[in-house]
């Protein structure tokens, strides 16, 4: 068998059989928590459930998810029908592009009622250039006056009374 030693003040001392435990405890022992910390955390698997304006709803693990999402998909049962972003990009015209002058926008009637806000910004001075909320006098159409708009690209962003955003790049030369 082979003698541990252990080095003191007075020189080296060779270790008992209790000692080499202990020694061997202290070693060994904390490696084995580790070991078990690491494989624990390495088998867990958490999911992540978003509502329809992307919040996040849930975290956890896939059991708990699908009950919720079942849930989900009862309650959206009753909800209407969502538009995704190329249907609501085919319903909308953008012209002329790039920009000179005006910039026109009109959109259908069936964008229309989710449309909340229409906003310009401008990419280079990071502000906002131009901001409106959709109301009933705008007939589906809004014109922003870009004359005095420096050259460069600009955000065209759609904000729908559901929370979703959609956004275009609008080139202003």
């Amino acid at each position: 068998m082979k003698k541990l030693y252990m080095d003191t003040p007075s020189g080296y001392v060779t270790l008992g059989m209790s000692a080499q435990r202990i020694l061997l405890q202290r070693k060994i022992f904390p490696l084995i928590c580790l070991m078990i910390g690491i494989w624990g955390y390495s088998q867990t698997e958490v999911y992540f459930k978003y509502d329809e304006a992307g919040s996040q709803k849930y975290r956890g693990p896939e059991d708990i998810a699908g009950k919720s999402s079942s849930q989900l998909k009862t309650a959206s049962l009753f909800t209407t029908q969502m538009m995704d972003e190329k249907t609501f990009w085919k319903q909308v015209r953008l012209y002329p592009v790039p920009v000179n002058d005006v910039l026109t926008i009109d959109w259908t009637e069936e964008t229309d009622k989710l449309i909340e806000s229409v906003s310009l910004y401008q990419h280079s001075t990071i502000h906002w250039k131009f901001q409106q909320q959709n109301i009933p006098g705008l007939n589906r159409q809004l014109k922003i006056n870009m004359t005095g708009y420096d050259w460069g690209v600009y955000v065209l962003r759609f904000t729908l009374k559901d929370g979703r955003i959609f956004s275009k790049n609008i080139t202003k030369r």
